[in-house]
């Protein structure tokens, strides 16, 4: 059965699309089959995949048939079309095998006001309760089309109704962090809104009037998979001092209020969790350095950063050495968090 996997912080900046890329391209060469899904209106991750650069290469892509982008595939539910949601066409990624994108829409955001009334009404209104259940309808479907053992879900920046609608319909969610003082808030901030999603998505699963609909609710059993700290300064091999305290700080952060919040919530099982994957759920499941001009580089090609080459970033000679050192450093790394996420999630 496909696992639904959300990547949410709803501060911005965090890394969400390269960890998606990255996490998704290194799930494939284990030969796992992944769909990348880009829920941000800002299509950052359909942009890198693509190689597009305007919002004019966009869209070229947009309202084809059968539809080819997230917004496309959910316009038969929020615009009252005469059929049903139906499976997007992905766009598989060169490079890899097993590897597709569910590409975005810049123009998702418009969908966003009715589905928040639909959720606040909670399907009081006939035609609003296809809505709630419509999202994970569409990615399930995609995910039968493609026969998908994952899918990757990239979120906005955002505590707006979509998000709430993807994390509480997911099978799993990772919360990614950078080692700064904004992180550490959002900490706080997450173990306050997250179980008060999960208590507005178990009133919505027993509420007839979405149960009965076209695309019903799921029921809500979203587990938290860990969380990832990226972009700190490396310095003889790991963090640096002024980095590892934040590091420090965001690993008591999780353990002190993010973890107990969401155990009470029923969002995870503590021990089960380092039962699979060997970690308590506060230690991060992926530590990564800042690797500067390499993501440049990575986005530009459209590859992930350990299958760069020499011609595609123009180093030779004791320069290039260094760089497969990091390269190697930075797959290892990866293939570790999918080793854990593989754990946590079969």
């Amino acid at each position: 059965m496909t696992k639904i996997i959300c990547l949410f912080n709803h501060k911005g900046g965090v890394s969400k699309t390269t960890t998606a890329f990255n996490l998704g391209w290194t799930m494939a060469l284990k030969g796992k089959k992944v769909i990348l899904a880009d829920f941000d209106p800002q299509c950052n991750l359909t942009g890198m995949v693509m190689g597009f650069q305007r919002v004019d290469d966009l869209e070229k892509i947009y309202a084809s048939a059968p539809p080819n982008n997230i917004k496309d595939g959910l316009a038969p539910a929020f615009e009252s079309q005469p059929r049903e949601v139906s499976a997007v066409e992905c766009v598989a990624i060169s490079g890899v095998e097993n590897l597709w994108l569910l590409p975005g829409h810049i123009n998702l955001a418009e969908y966003e006001t009715t589905l928040g009334i639909a959720q606040e009404l909670s399907g009081s209104l006939l035609a609003l309760r296809n809505l709630p259940g419509s999202i994970r309808f569409l990615l399930e479907r995609t995910a039968e089309k493609y026969d998908a053992d994952y899918v990757l879900v990239d979120m906005s920046p955002s505590l707006g109704p979509l998000n709430q609608n993807l994390l509480t319909t997911s099978d799993y969610f990772v919360v990614p962090l950078h080692p700064d003082y904004f992180s550490s808030m959002a900490l706080s901030s997450l173990a306050n809104v997250l179980p008060r999603w999960k208590t507005w998505a178990v009133a919505a699963y027993q509420t007839e009037a979405l149960k009965t609909a076209d695309y019903p609710f799921p029921e809500p059993k979203t587990s938290f998979a860990g969380a990832v700290i990226q972009k700190y300064r490396p310095r003889l091999g790991k963090a640096s001092t002024a980095f590892q305290r934040w590091i420090d700080q965001l690993t008591s952060g999780l353990r002190v209020i993010l973890v107990p919040a969401l155990e009470r919530a029923g969002m995870l099982d503590a021990s089960s969790f380092k039962t699979r994957c060997g970690l308590d759920p506060w230690t991060p499941v992926l530590e990564v350095a800042d690797f500067n001009s390499l993501i440049a580089f990575s986005q530009e090609h459209q590859v992930p950063i350990f299958a760069l080459t020499p011609e595609q970033t123009g180093q030779v000679g004791a320069v290039w050495d260094q760089t497969v050192t990091s390269m190697q450093t930075f797959q290892k790394a990866f293939e570790q968090f999918a080793d854990r996420l593989i754990s946590l999630t079969d």
